[in-house]
Order: structure tokens, then C-alpha cells, then sequence
């Protein structure tokens, strides 16, 4: 599954069990103006891994923390990227 719309997905999920309206899902959307609150990024981050395997703030990174929703997933897929090349760099 390709990462922004798995992202994007959960968002709306997330939104609509909180009975949260969500903004348009924007690159530059500012991720405290998405209409989640920490307690529900949370529980994305953890929902996320669970689709991906991995948790990349859990993770030693290079890239700065995400601001906003362009931010958040290319910080995922920065991470998806560096495991794949571990992976082929392992076998």
C-alpha cells in the first residue's frame, strides 16, 4: 500500500470516530490545523504502524519532525525508503 493514501485514509477514519471534521487533506495542511488533537496523532502513529510494520519516530532519523501533512508523510516514506534499502542491503 502506497503511504499518502494510507495516511490519508486513517486521517478520515480517525476524524470520523471522533466526530471531527477534517479540512482538505493538504501537503501544506499544518497538522495542529488538521483537526486532530495529540491524543488522536498518537493513535494514528500507532494505527500506522500496524499497516506499515514500522514506526519511524521510534527510529533514529534524519529528518526534521513533521509540521505539516506533506511533512508527516514523507517522513514515512523517507523511513519506508531507508528500510527498504536496509533490506536489500541485508540479503
Amino acid at each position: 500500500m502506497s503511504v499518502k493514501p494510507a495516511v490519508i485514509d486513517e486521517i478520515r477514519r480517525l476524524a470520523a470516530e471522533n466526530r471531527t471534521p477534517t479540512p482538505d487533506l493538504t501537503d501544506d495542511l499544518v497538522l495542529l490545523d488538521s483537526g486532530l488533537d495529540s491524543l488522536a496523532i498518537a493513535i494514528l502513529v500507532v494505527r500506522l504502524e500496524e499497516i506499515f510494520g514500522f514506526d519511524p519516530f521510534a527510529e533514529p532519523n534524519d529528518m526534521a519532525y513533521p509540521v505539516t501533512l506533506g511533512d508527516f508523510i514523507r517522513f514515512y516514506e523517507h523511513a519506508a525508503e531507508r528500510r527498504l534499502v536496509d533490506t536489500k542491503h541485508a540479503g
